[in-house]
């Protein structure tokens, strides 16, 4: 039964399948510390075998070596090849292999240069940026979602899981606060599945955003206190832009967000988050060896940026592992301006090539703003 090894990126296959199997999603558990391993497993409970699906979830029998046990977390549901995920849909991410929970859904503008445009749909690059001209956007649906908990400790190839982070309403202009376990995902990374669980996901926000409703499909319901945080926080949660670019086999996808404004030494100070996803869609291990940044701002100003992998790591992308995720920030004197660049690659023989970075736009969406409200209701 080769369908029933679930592979990375068959969404059509899997969705095809489901039809004719059903597959309940296995979660590995250690016995002797009660944390739960993330190795996932998916498991056909038409014919019994389990695929090798590395980046999905999950179980089995409760005895097992070196301590390890598998419970069921729940049952696949079809893919969705069109339309959207409601909110409270249970989900794993197809390339992080966590468990999460939809809050609610954004269109996002997706600029994807490896799709050749027409002439007259092409913009021009900013000042200095590299020959390739950019596409005209296409909407693309992202969500924001809940990860479980759980799985934190183990998402290994992201540098942090939390994708929304303000500037702290007070006087320290340095001041960041985060909040955990939030992030943003694609459509085509969702693997919904369902559970018999009134709380399947363990996150803070869980049982102040959503109401457990066994009459819904999905039975999970916003609360009016997630939707009066959306729509109070929406100027600062909202994705607009996303970016994506490949470079032999090597996909990287930009999403900027704005964070705000700061006065500093009677001036103005923006600051913006960008959050970057780099994915070998090829077979060579490879290692992400040198950063080289270009930031360009209104007012003039052209800094170069060059450095030792990112956030402090040299990244992997190997078969088993082929994406890696972070976020940085960066500041401008300028309402706007725009980056670009380039990552060092090394293969395994040695040798290196350069992996373009998309041009992205930093725009301060400038209209009055009240400061974004925290998660303490």
């Amino acid at each position: 039964m080769a369908a029933c090894a679930l592979r990375r990126g068959l969404l059509s296959t899997v969705s095809k399948y489901n039809k004719k199997h059903a597959h309940r999603i296995l979660s590995v558990v250690d016995s002797s510390s009660g944390s739960e391993a993330f190795r996932p497993r998916v498991q056909c409970r038409a014919c019994g075998l389990s695929g090798g699906f590395q980046q999905k979830r999950f179980m089995s029998s409760r005895s097992r070596p070196e301590g390890k046990i598998l419970e069921t977390v729940g049952m696949f549901e079809a893919v969705k090849q069109h339309g959207k995920y409601e909110t409270g849909q249970l989900f794993l991410h197809s390339v992080f292999g966590y468990r999460g929970i939809v809050l609610f859904p954004w269109h996002a503008r997706l600029y994807d240069r490896d799709i050749t445009p027409p002439i007259s749909e092409s913009k021009p690059d900013p000042p200095g940026a590299h020959g390739s001209k950019e596409v005209k956007g296409k909407t693309h649906t992202y969500y924001q979602v809940l990860i479980d908990t759980r799985d934190c400790p183990h998402i290994s190839q992201r540098s942090q899981t939390e994708a929304v982070t303000f500037l702290a309403n007070h006087d320290d202009s340095r001041a960041l606060y985060a909040i955990p376990g939030l992030d943003y995902v694609s459509h085509e990374d969702i693997l919904p599945y369902n559970s018999t669980e009134q709380i399947p996901i363990q996150h803070e926000l869980f049982e102040r955003f959503l109401m457990f409703n066994p009459a819904k499909a999905p039975p999970f319901t916003p609360r009016d206190t997630l939707k009066a945080w959306q729509e109070k926080n929406h100027p600062w949660l909202e994705l607009s832009d996303v970016h994506r670019e490949t470079t032999e086999n090597i996909r990287v996808t930009v999403i900027p967000f704005y964070m705000g404004m700061r006065e500093a030494q009677n001036s103005h100070v923006y600051w913006w988050r960008y959050c970057i996803r780099l994915e070998n869609m090829g077979a060579e291990v490879v290692q992400l060896r040198e950063r080289h940044w270009r930031i360009f701002s209104l007012s003039g100003t052209l800094e170069t940026v060059r450095g030792r992998g990112v956030v402090g790591r040299e990244p992997v992308l190997s078969k088993e592992q082929p994406a890696f995720q972070y976020s940085s920030h960066v500041s401008l004197q300028a309402p706007s301006g725009h980056m670009w660049g380039t990552f060092r690659i090394e293969r395994t023989d040695g040798s290196h090539f350069d992996v373009r970075i998309p041009p992205f736009s930093l725009e301060s969406n400038k209209d009055d703003k009240a400061p974004p409200a925290g998660y303490t209701f």
